[in-house]
This record gives C-alpha cells, structure tokens and sequence, in this order.
C-alpha cells in the first residue's frame, strides 16, 4: 500500500506539471462520461412519476381528481389514473355527471373543472392551445397553478394565459380570442404550470370559454374528502365509470410507478457492443497521450529503476497515471454531466415543452458510466506501463534512444477474427432474405439482422486492430520512394510501431465507423426515397379543400391571394358526384417489378393526383413538354412514375372522402410517362376527360403555388394553415418537402463531426509524441542547413501518415460492413444497388488527412533545442 501512495502521489505532481497533456487525457475520458451523464438525467428528469406529477394534477390540497369517460361502463385503470379505459365491445349510457353527483359518490366537497384545447388566435392566425376551465381562488385548487404576474380570472370575460403566449405576443392588460366564434377575453395575469413550463396554456372560470363540452373525458372534479380516498373507493368509483387520481393511492408504493421499457435480451446485447467500442476507442485515442508522458518521464522513472525500483514499481507508477487522471476525469465529467443535464432540461422545457420536475440523477447508471471512464483510462495506460517496465535505465540516463526491437510480427489471432468477421459479414450482406425467411418462415427479424451485421463488423474491427502492428509495418518499404520529409516521417512511424499503432487503429476505427452509416444509411434513405416519391417539386405551396361549395372555395382563393401578395397561382380541379361530394382520384401500382409483398405493403401509390390542364403539367414538370401536353390534352394520364403503368394503361381508384360519397369505383385510363422537375419525382396529372367519362364532375377545389419563398419550412406553412382555417376548416395546405434527404444530410453531418474529433484528436496526440521521439533528427537536420520548412513538412507527413493509413484502411473496411448493414436495412425496399456518398467519404478519407496533416504544420515549433550527448 505504501508502494501505491507513493505511485499516485508521483501521478498527481506530474499531472500539475504537465497541464497540457493532463487536459488532453482528462477530455478524451471525461468527455463521453460527461455527455452520456447529462443524457441520463436529462431523460429521468423530464420522465416524472405520479408523484412528481401530482402538482399540475392535484395541486397541493386537494384529495383527488375524479375524471369523466363517455359511458358510465365500468373503468380499468391503472393506480395512478392517468389512463383507463372501457369495454369497446359493449355499449353504455352517456355519462351526463353533476358536480353533485359526484360529491355524494366521492363523500366530500367536489369542484368541477374542464381540461381540453381550444383554438386561439395568436398573431396573423388560430393556434391550438391547451384550456383549463377552473376557478383558481378556490382553496381547493392551491399549488395547481402558481400566480405569476398580475391576477386570477374572476369573471367569465377574464383568463390567465401561461408564460410561453408571452412569448408569442400576448400581453397582460390585452385581449385574446379564444375558440374561432368567441369574443375576445381580457389576460388579466400569468399561472405557471408546476411540471410543464413552456406549455401554451389559458385558465379561464369554469363555462366562460366553451359552453359545450365536446369531449367528456375533459370533465373532472377536484374533491376533498374527510380521509384519504383508498385504492378500494377508487376501485367503487370505476364500477360507476369515472377514473380517479386520488393522492393517497399515487403516494403509496402501489402508485409510484415509472413507465421504463423492459429490457429485452437484444437491447443487452446492443448495450454490451456499444459499451465495449466506447471503452476501445477511447482507449485507442487516449493511450497515445499516455504514452507521451511515458516518453516526457523516462529519465525519472529511469532515476526510480536506478535506486532499487522494480518493474513492478514502474508499471504501477505509469497505472497510477489512469487511476489518477482516469478518476478524475471521470468524476469531472460526472459533475458536469448533471450540472449540464439539469440546465440543458430546464432551457428544453420552457422551449419545447417538456415534462420538467426536480433534478433526479439515475445513480446507479451514472456511477456505471463513470467506472466505465476509469476503466478505460486504465486499460489505456497497460501498454505504456509495459514499456516503462521493459525500458534501460543506463540507456535513458545515458541520453542514448531506446534499442528498437524488431520482433517479428504475429498476425495469427488477427487474422482469425478479421476472417470471421469478414465472412459473417459478406453472408449478411448477400442473403438477407434466405437468412429473413425460409421456406416462408420467419426466421430472424430485422433488427436481430442488423444487430448481427454489427456484430460481425465488430469483429472485423477487432481483427483490424490486432493486424495494425503488421499492417504498419508493411509500410515500411515504402518509405525509400517518398521525399525526405515523409521518408523520415514513415521511417520514424514504422520505428516506433507502440505509439503509431494506437493512433492508426483510433483513426481506422472512427473511419470505419463513419462509412458503415454513410454507406448504409445513403443506400437506405436513396430507396426509401425511389419508391416513396415527392409529388410536386421540392417547395411547391398545396391548397386544397374538400366538400366545399363555390362561394367558400372563392373566399379560400382569396385568402390564399391576400396572405401570398404577387404570387403565381396555378388551379387544379378535383372530382365530385352528382351531390357535390368530393371525390379523391388515386393511382394504384401496377408494374410487375413491384408485384411483391414488401413493395405492395409499403404502397407504391399516390392518393389523390390532381385533375388538371397543360398549366398543372409544366408545373410539375418544371418546364414546357409539347409532348407531355399534347398526350394530355388527347385524355391520356401523364405519370411521373413508370411504376405507375402496365400496357400503356394505369389504374384510377376514385375514393369518396366521406361516407355520404357512395361505393369506390376503379378505371382503367391510357397513360403516357414524362420527366418530372426532379429526378426522383413521382406523381400524375389526369386529365378532366378521364374522369367525366366516367360519370363525374369537376369543379376547381385546388391551388399551386410555384416554389418562390413564400412558405419555407414548417413554421411559415403552419402559420399559412391557420390563416386558412380562419376562413374555413375544410381547407388545409402541404408543402412538398424531401425529408429523406434533410434526414441524411443531417446524419451525414452528425458522422463527419464525430470522425473529424476522433481523427484530428487521435492524430494529433501520436503527432505530439512523434515531434518527442523525432527532436534529436530534426535538431540534427536543422545542424546540417535544413530549413523551418522542412521542419513542418515533417510533422505535416507524420500527421497526414498516421491519418491517411487509418482512413485508407478504415475505407476497405467500412465498404465491407456498410454493404451489409445497407443491405439488412433497405431489404424492405427490394433489391437495392449500394449508393455511394462520393462526397462524405471524400471529406472523410481525403479531407481529413490532408486537414490533419496542414493543421499540424502549421503549429509545429520550427526552432531548435542543441542536444545534450552523451559519450
């Protein structure tokens, strides 16, 4: 023990002494510890239990709330009322509850309350809000709302609105309309909601908003009882079909309950893959920064050697280095997790309205990530405390280099997992559906697939990392062709194989990675988006209605018109019956290459194309096409999609879209197939003649617009929606938006971030321990007339080595296992070519070297220190 104190104390002095590599060290572990940490209290504090709810639900006096359902069947429930439900097969007499009724059932006082939405008018247009219809200066109904600013409604013409319509322009002392036919009622304060604080939420007097109840589960009561209202008399009350929440129930064992998902057998087998590459490359990244302490210390530890210390001693002095900076790194990060998931929730919540309760840390799965921390600080100092141990004193005291073994490499275990691996991996990736299905028989479903293909790729990687020493040294030979500065480079790097190998397997790992998902993720989403078609070009503005008369539908091209000033509006017409009905026109697949199960499952269809002329045409197909036109004029379907035909013909179904419309009715139609706007652009534009014929009529009940700015993304339409439904709410609008491919930029995005930290991290600290190693040749080349130039050029190539090995050999690796995983994911899209993101994996396996290999250039020391030899 007195050996240990002596070994960390040593660890802590040389951790102040040396502040930049300590930092280093301390980021590479605490950082994962401190984002995994702040996730998990992040997740347990928005996931509340019924007992941190109970304020918003109960407040702080009352005994029980006492909920409504539609019938008066009896009410299963769960203990603490949040759900229940009724017999659907049985049919029971409509609840109609007094608040006196339910006084006399509960045995106490009872007030009642009314918790729905309701629409209101927020700026240029009609928001949905939450509504809570309730007298506030009932005693009863303390700690249910906290009073902010201002005061409670007392009055029908009176409400309290919650801090986020604050922010959406509501003022106290204003007004706000409230349901889309009331009149406007006077804020006269601010509530808080106890566990949602950035709900949109008006508090008005019970009645004074909607004066018919449209849903009866809205309708509760707050009850106060002269005991505790126990799980028996909640029991009695579902008999009579009312559902309770009662205070003494949730505060019991049998109602402190959380909802946590069950983990099954494949989840553990998820966690114990992702904990084990989290452990590898961190320790890969963070065992050349070891080692660079190691080299920063060979004269001390070889001073220890020298006065009677074993190698036992001096491994356990470098070990010392992880527990050291391993545990508290891991506890920094620990606190900073919290500290971050506590802030990160409370700014979450009042944005995007989360559940928001107490600071609540899960301590045993945070305690579990930080020795997972202190784990791999260890493990990633066993290898410089190995060569600490190995080293000669009279060598290092002496100022003389190590005596570079050359041992031969043994690539044997390596080799076995790499072809395993490999094998696994080529037999997932070339008969998925023999493995999904035999004989008919579901076999291993899809994500027992992809866990396998991950599996498979963990050990190729596995096998990768136990080759590299062999691999790094097949490099060798190519040394003699390189210019001097990379010759020295290489040369240096295959020498000093212990610090290389780490840096080139963290490389190789993050670029592995980073291509399996690129390749997987681009082959899955580029299917998803072939057989599931935009049917407009990206940004194009739909307005449409349905069951609309004339006079209405002119008021909604009007409103339209005011809202967009000086865009180009384009009429489409829609089908209807002799009563007016609207009528949805859909086109069905009937190309034989997707007659399949999967392909007919997932619905190769449009819905509802739109009926129109040669102006509907060139819109969609972004330009004028004589063909095209002429086609349509003559009553042939013009399609976007060749799925669409069989034999010059597609099949039209026209689907009443309310029940008054009649039977559906299918037709067969001459098509012809054009090019859309887009490539991958689907759709059809039928021609008026196709439908008349059939017994139809057509009226224009639809509206292009071109995409010009107007409506950019989802807030802008959301605000153009509710400008319609000002007018009418038979009247809604879509934008035409490719979210496959917003999606894949963005995880795109999200790989190259994690490579580039993982990459230039890695790369840097062998760098820093190859620029060590190497300041005795570049003093000497600098001594014989070599320029600063040459001195940069020479850490350049040494960066730009490390990370181009790791990235070249990362590349082969991850087309292998992103061939496999792409092919376990898209299998529901039929059989589907690998896509290839040129570009990302440009970025990644050219950019990133030659990044890597500037920046290290670039702030590389050029002056010399005259060496102290030693004869």
């Amino acid at each position: 023990m007195s050996a240990l104190r002596a070994a960390l104390r040593i660890s802590r002095r040389d951790a102040l002494r040396a502040k930049g590599r300590t930092a280093l060290i301390m980021v590479m572990i605490g950082l994962p510890v401190l984002a995994i940490t702040a996730l998990l209290t992040l997740s347990s504090t928005t996931d509340l239990t019924p007992r941190e709810e109970l304020p918003s639900r109960l407040g702080s006096v009352a005994d029980a709330a006492v909920l409504a359902n539609p019938t008066t069947l009896p009410v299963e429930q769960e203990p603490a009322g949040r759900w229940g439900s009724q017999d659907p097969d049985k049919t029971g007499a409509p609840a109609h509850w007094t608040t006196a009724e339910v006084a006399r059932l509960i045995g106490g006082r009872a007030i009642p309350f009314y918790d729905y939405t309701a629409d209101a008018r927020i700026q240029d247009g009609f928001e949905r809000v939450d509504l809570l219809e309730i007298d506030l200066r009932d005693p009863l109904t303390g700690g249910l709302r906290r009073p902010a600013e201002g005061r409670l409604p007392a009055t029908p013409q009176e409400i309290a609105v919650t801090p986020a319509l604050l922010d959406r322009g509501v003022r106290v002392g204003g007004t706000l309309q409230l349901t889309r036919s009331g009149a406007p009622k006077r804020v006269v304060g601010v509530v808080e909601n106890p566990t949602r604080p950035g709900v949109m939420e008006v508090v008005g007097l019970y009645g004074s908003v909607l004066a018919k109840k449209v849903d009866p589960q809205g309708n509760g009561w707050l009850v106060d009882t002269p005991g505790p209202v126990t799980w028996e008399k909640v029991r009695e009350l579902n008999q009579a079909g009312l559902r309770v929440a009662s205070r003494a129930v949730i505060e019991s064992p049998r109602g402190e309950q959380r909802d946590y998902a069950r983990f099954q057998r494949d989840d553990w087998l998820w966690l114990a893959i992702a904990v084990l590459l989290v452990v590898t490359e961190t320790v890969l990244l963070a065992g050349p920064a070891f080692a660079v302490g190691l080299r920063r210390r060979r004269r001390e530890l070889a001073t220890i050697a020298a006065q009677g210390g074993s190698p036992a001693h001096l491994r356990m002095i470098v070990l010392a280095d992880g527990l050291v900076l391993g545990g508290v790194a891991a506890l920094i990060g620990v606190a900073l997790g919290i500290g971050t998931g506590a802030v990160a929730e409370s700014i979450a919540a009042r944005l995007l309205d989360w559940n928001s309760g107490p600071v609540d840390v899960p301590w045993a799965e945070v305690l579990g990530v930080a020795a997972l921390g202190l784990l791999s600080a260890l493990v990633a100092a066993v290898a410089p405390a190995v060569q600490a141990a190995r080293q000669s004193p009279a060598r290092v005291l002496a100022g003389r280099p190590d005596e570079v073994r050359d041992r031969p490499a043994r690539p044997l275990a390596g080799l076995v997992l790499l072809v395993l691996g490999l094998s696994l991996t080529v037999l997932l990736a070339f008969q998925p559906h023999w493995l999904m299905s035999v004989s008919g028989v579901r076999v291993l479903s899809e994500s027992r697939h992809e866990l396998l293909v991950v599996a498979a790729s963990t050990v190729v990687l596995f096998g990768l990392i136990l080759l590299m020493p062999w691999l790094v040294r097949r490099t060798a030979p190519l040394a003699a062709r390189l210019p001097l500065p990379a010759r020295l480079s290489v040369r240096d790097a295959t020498r000093h194989r212990a610090r290389t190998v780490s840096a080139v397997a963290a490389v190789m790992a993050a670029t592995m990675g980073a291509v399996t998902v690129g390749l997987a993720y681009t082959t899955t989403y580029t299917a998803e988006q072939r057989m599931n078609r935009i049917d407009a070009p990206e940004g194009t503005l739909t307005v449409q209605s349905s069951d609309l008369d004339a006079a209405t539908w002119a008021r909604v091209r009007a409103a339209v018109q005011e809202r967009l000033p000086g865009a180009s509006l384009v009429p489409a017409l829609e089908a209807q019956d002799g009563a007016g009905h609207s009528i949805a026109t859909m086109i069905q697949t009937e190309s034989p290459e997707c007659a399949s199960e999967e392909c007919q499952h997932y619905g190769v269809s449009y819905f509802d194309v739109p009926i129109g002329d040669a102006r509907v045409l060139a819109l969609l197909q972004g330009r004028r096409d004589p063909q095209a036109a002429a086609a349509l004029a003559a009553g042939k379907v013009v399609v976007f999609d060749p799925r669409l035909v069989s034999d010059g013909t597609v099949s039209l179904t026209m689907l009443p879209r309310t029940g008054d419309g009649g039977p559906e009715k299918k037709l067969r139609a001459p098509a012809v197939v054009a090019q859309g706007a887009q490539p991958e652009q689907g759709g059809a534009v039928v021609p008026a003649s196709a439908v008349t014929a059939a017994g139809y009529r057509t009226a224009e009940r639809r509206i292009y617009v071109p995409p010009a700015g107007h409506v950019r993304d989802q807030r802008d339409l959301q605000r153009f929606s509710d400008h319609l439904q000002s007018v009418t709410t038979h009247a809604y609008a879509g934008l035409a938006q490719d979210h496959t491919a917003q999606k894949l930029a963005t995880l795109l995005a999200a790989a190259l971030a994690a490579a580039v930290v993982l990459v230039l991290g890695g790369t840097f600290a062998a760098t820093g321990l190859a620029v060590a190693d190497m300041r005795r040749d570049l003093d000497t080349l600098h001594a014989v007339g070599g320029r600063p130039l040459t001195r940069r050029l020479v850490v350049a190539a040494q960066a730009g080595y490390i990370a181009g090995l790791g990235a070249l050999i990362g590349l082969v690796a991850g087309a292998v296992t992103g061939r496999s995983l792409s092919a376990s994911m898209a299998w529901m899209w039929g059989d589907n070519p690998v896509v290839v993101p040129w570009a990302f994996l440009a970025a990644l396996v050219l950019g990133l070297p030659l990044l890597a290999a500037l920046l290290a250039g670039l702030f590389t020391r050029t002056r010399a220190k005259p060496a102290r030899r030693v004869a």
